[in-house]
């Protein structure tokens, strides 16, 4: 009798020491998963800070300079497929149609928001002081991120929305796409 109060005992106290083996590893993924979310935070607050800064400082710069600068501030893909917008059905060397333009890109990019005919970001030609009015964080992947944009020139009384992909290449952030909305 004695051996079998003995045994049991045993057989209790290692069934309690295995639960709590078990309830440690189900907790670790958990806290793992809030620290992934923390660092995917705090790796989307930095993008929208460089991408605010990036906007800002593109529109002060010299318009001399707009080509390099917007060189700077994007990817190489995102550049030439703006540029190629930009000069569509112009008269300048290497201008592409409509028609080329899109079967050129359309595997890449949605050329109906490339903001054909216009500039990076806003249509307007000119402009006195272009601002950040908001910077909305609307979805996120690893290394990428996607903002709500609008950029106002209090000059001129605009406002000009739009959607701005951010990736993280080499340690530093780009501007990948932005689906702007053609003129009406």
């Amino acid at each position: 009798m004695k051996r079998t109060i003995i045994a049991s005992l045993f057989l209790i106290i290692a069934c309690k020491e295995e639960k709590k083996e078990i309830k440690i590893a189900v907790e670790s993924p958990q806290i793992e998963e809030k620290v992934i979310q923390n660092n995917q935070s705090d790796e989307a607050e930095a993008a929208k800070k460089w991408l605010e800064k990036s906007i800002v400082d593109y529109f002060k710069a010299n318009i001399e300079n707009g080509e390099k600068n917007l060189q700077k501030i994007t990817t190489k893909d995102y550049f030439d497929y703006k540029m190629d917008a930009m000069n569509v059905d112009l008269d300048v060397d290497g201008s592409l149609t409509q028609k080329e333009f899109q079967d050129k890109w359309k595997s890449k990019f949605d050329t109906t928001k490339a903001g054909i005919g216009i500039g990076f970001l806003i249509p307007a030609q000119d402009w006195i002081n272009i601002e950040v009015e908001s910077c909305d964080l609307k979805s996120s992947s690893k290394d990428e991120y996607i903002f709500n944009v609008v950029l106002r020139d209090d000059g001129f009384k605009a406002h000009y929305p739009s959607v701005v992909k951010v990736v993280k290449e080499s340690g530093s952030f780009l501007i990948a796409d932005v689906l702007q909305d053609e003129p009406k």
